[in-house]
């Protein structure tokens, strides 16, 4: 479910590269990574994503309960490989009905994660760290720290860094990031690119949090 390039942090298209460029442009944000549109759940959109793929895809691993990938969507063109990555998950709520979730690995100044959690971006902003971290996860026996960014009364969201990149963690309400007690530890899938562990996650129906979060603009 591929759409034309846009602009990582508002939506708005952008101009391809030409005669005096090399870098996609966003009439607001000037040179940027396009992000390339949300692909739909399944095999065949990791196959397309892993090849190019220079950030983690991040998965908490186990699973919450009942909880599924719904979708992913990247950032980056042919010359870049992916700089960005977001997976959408969506299961149980913690009080009820269902929550939504996307992780978001990418390099500095994309934008993707901010977007998704309705900031100015594109990085989570200084001092965001300044206290203790408000969680940790591990990933291959090293822990992740991240904070809980003051976003409003829509979303939860944790930020933090890992293996050089910007890790978020967007719940759709701040009721749903009540899942952030579960979520111990990360699992990469790039790791099932070379044959590596066998942890293909389950699949559900595509996220509306993802697809409403990244529409184009126009």
């Amino acid at each position: 479910m591929k759409s034309v390039p846009s602009c990582p942090r508002c939506g708005r298209s952008v101009h391809p590269p030409g005669l005096w460029t090399s870098a996609w442009q966003c009439d607001i944000h000037g040179p940027v990574a396009p992000l390339q549109g949300v692909r739909a759940p399944g095999v065949s959109s990791l196959e397309a994503i892993l090849p190019q793929a220079h950030v983690p895809l991040w998965v908490p691993w186990p699973l919450p309960t009942g909880w599924v990938v719904t979708g992913f969507a990247e950032v980056g063109d042919e010359r870049t490989g992916t700089v960005g990555a977001a997976v959408a998950l969506s299961g149980p709520a913690p009080l009820g009905g269902v929550g939504e979730a996307v992780i978001v690995a990418e390099d500095p100044g994309v934008g993707l994660g901010a977007r998704l959690a309705d900031l100015d971006g594109p990085d989570p902003g200084d001092g965001f760290d300044g206290a203790a971290p408000d969680a940790k996860v591990r990933f291959d026996g090293h822990e992740i720290a991240l904070w809980n960014l003051d976003v409003g009364r829509e979303r939860a969201v944790y930020a933090g860094e890992a293996l050089a990149h910007w890790l978020w963690i967007v719940f759709a309400s701040p009721d749903t990031g009540m899942l952030m007690c579960e979520i111990s530890a990360l699992r990469d899938l790039r790791d099932l690119k070379d044959g590596g562990i066998a942890f293909e996650p389950p699949f559900g129906a595509l996220s509306p949090f993802l697809t409403r979060g990244l529409a184009a603009e126009g």
